[in-house]
C-alpha cells in the first residue's frame, strides 16, 4: 500500500477534528477497508455515559479503567494486537462504537508531520503517510506548514522525548488550534 489518498481539504477537517477533540462532534475518516487502527494492540476507552457501546461489547472484554472516573471501562485486544470487535468485515458494532473510535483520525499524523512509528502501530503509520491534505489558500498552506512546524518542535523537544506519537500529534494539533495554550511543560 504506497498510493496517496485523499485527505480532504485541510481548514474543513481542522475544524472537523477540534469538534472531536472537544466532545462536540465526531471524525469522519474516510477508511474505506482499513482497519490499521483496530489491528494495532490500542487499548479503547469506553465511558460510562457510553450505554450503547457498553450493550454491544461483551462483559467479559471489558475491565475497569484504572487512574480514571468510576464506571469508566477498557476494551483490550487480542493475542495478535487486534481489537475483539473487529470482523471480518469490518467493526461488529460501527453503529455503536465507543467515543475513542468515533473521534480517532489517523489524518493527525499527516497533518502534524509527526510519524507513528511505535511498536505494534506500523499499519497506522503506513496508511497515515498516505494521506494528502488539499488546501485552498495560500492562508491554509502557511496554517498546515505551521501545524507540521509546530510537530516537528514537538519531536525534537526534550520534554516530549517518550511520549507517544498521538501525544505528541494532538499537542501538536492543541497548539494550532489555540495557540495560548500551554500544552507540555517546558523543561
Amino acid at each position: 500500500m504506497t498510493s496517496e489518498l485523499p485527505a480532504g481539504d485541510f481548514t474543513t477537517w481542522l475544524g472537523q477534528i477540534g469538534s472531536a477533540l472537544t466532545g462536540d462532534g465526531v471524525s469522519d475518516v474516510p477508511c474505506g477497508p482499513c482497519t490499521a487502527c483496530c489491528r494495532s494492540r490500542q487499548f479503547v476507552h469506553v465511558g460510562p455515559d457510553e450505554t450503547q457501546a457498553l450493550a454491544a461489547i461483551p462483559a467479559d472484554l471489558l475491565f475497569a479503567a484504572p487512574g480514571l472516573p468510576v464506571g469508566t471501562m477498557v476494551l483490550g485486544y487480542d493475542q495478535d494486537g487486534r481489537c475483539p470487535m473487529l470482523g471480518t468485515a469490518g467493526c461488529t458494532i460501527y453503529a455503536s462504537r465507543p467515543r475513542t473510535c468515533r473521534v480517532y483520525d489517523c489524518r493527525v499524523f499527516a497533518a502534524t508531520g509527526i510519524p507513528m512509528d511505535e511498536p505494534g502501530n506500523e499499519a497506522i503509520g503506513e496508511q497515515a503517510s498516505r494521506w494528502r491534505f488539499t488546501v485552498a489558500s495560500e492562508s491554509d498552506q502557511e496554517h498546515l506548514d505551521a501545524l507540521r512546524a509546530t510537530g516537528a518542535d514537538l519531536s525534537r523537544d526534550r520534554s516530549t522525548q517518550g511520549l507517544p506519537a498521538t501525544a505528541r500529534a494532538l499537542a501538536a494539533l492543541r497548539v494550532v488550534v489555540d495557540p495560548q495554550s500551554e500544552v507540555l511543560p517546558r523543561t
